[in-house]
């Protein structure tokens, strides 16, 4: 483990501790397709989905186009995607709106052991191959995993609370 203070788009701030990785990988992914958004650097970005009104394009590589048949009428997906130039070896961060070290499980940050993002987003409209969406926080051209269908009557927990961030903030 160490820790560091090195500047740059995803640089170690200070009181952050990042750790060696595995020389191998366990598990292999086909990358889907591109997301397109309007964000090129990650300040740009905004800090979550919900805070944006962009419409943004998912393209789905020509072999998946098939998989969209029977998304007529869905109004929310989930998309797993996967972040890739995020660092993948912070362990505890420093996130610029709470100041205070947190361990990354703990976060949404996209840096994290294997950056994958999940977001729901509002379907605007399908085309071929395509979908326009609403909800997305992610850098232009970010490699799409998976879509999924949002269903409200098990995706959806009222409940749910984040223990520190309902404390403190």
């Amino acid at each position: 483990m160490s820790s560091g203070s090195d500047s740059g788009d995803f640089g170690v701030r200070p009181g952050e501790v990042t750790v060696d990785l595995p020389t191998g990988f366990d598990a292999g992914l086909h990358f889907i397709g591109r997301l397109r958004t309007p964000w090129k650097t990650r300040a740009e970005c905004p800090k979550n989905g919900r805070e944006s009104d962009a419409v943004c394009t998912v393209e789905l590589d020509a072999p998946f186009h098939p998989a969209l048949e029977g998304l007529e009428g869905t109004t929310h997906l989930w998309l797993m995607y996967w972040m890739d130039r995020a660092p993948r070896n912070l362990v505890v961060q420093v996130p610029r709106q709470y100041g205070r070290g947190r361990g990354t499980f703990a976060l949404r940050s996209p840096a994290r052991p294997n950056p994958i993002a999940l977001s729901a987003v509002e379907v605007l409209k399908i085309g071929a191959g395509t979908l326009s969406v609403r909800g997305l926080d992610c850098l232009d051209g970010t490699p799409l995993l998976d879509i999924k269908p949002y269903f409200a009557s098990t995706d959806c927990h009222p409940e749910a609370v984040v223990g520190w961030h309902r404390t403190n903030g």
